[in-house]
């Protein structure tokens, strides 16, 4: 196994509180104050879970120059002041840019215990195989 340092647990939790951000922005009709806070401290928390220089080699890639658009796009529309318009174009960016993990994570949540018995029900399972079956890209 490997080590988590204090500063990628630092990073854990700002990635937690900017998804939490973001889901009560978006449950509070796109709030683009709690959208703009969740869309800093997620990024925040990614630079502090992988480092700067790793993010900055992530996401400008040139096969993924498109995506990083979008998603940073997506963030600055938002902070301009169109937050359903910022948040769509962000929400593709974010699929097109973490779409590879995706398989990953499904495998994983597949072996969590109680999970595993939700994932694999019927109507879940068929819809969660069309994203096991993509090659990622990462």
């Amino acid at each position: 196994m490997f080590e988590v340092t204090d500063f990628q647990k630092i990073g854990i939790g700002l990635t937690g509180f900017g998804a939490f951000f973001l889901f009560l922005g978006i449950i509070f009709l796109f709030d683009k104050g709690l959208l703009a806070i969740g869309n800093i401290l997620f990024l925040a928390g990614l630079a502090c879970v992988i480092g700067l220089e790793r993010t900055f080699r992530f996401f400008f890639q040139q096969h993924k120059w498109k995506a990083t658009g979008f998603f940073i796009g997506g963030m600055v529309i938002v902070l301009i002041g169109w937050p359903l318009v910022g948040m769509i174009l962000e929400t593709y960016g974010f699929f097109l840019l973490f779409g590879g993990f995706f398989p990953v994570v499904i495998n994983f949540l597949r072996r969590v215990p109680v999970l595993s018995t939700i994932l694999n029900l019927p109507g879940i399972s068929g819809f969660l195989s069309r994203f096991e079956e993509r090659n990622p890209m990462v």
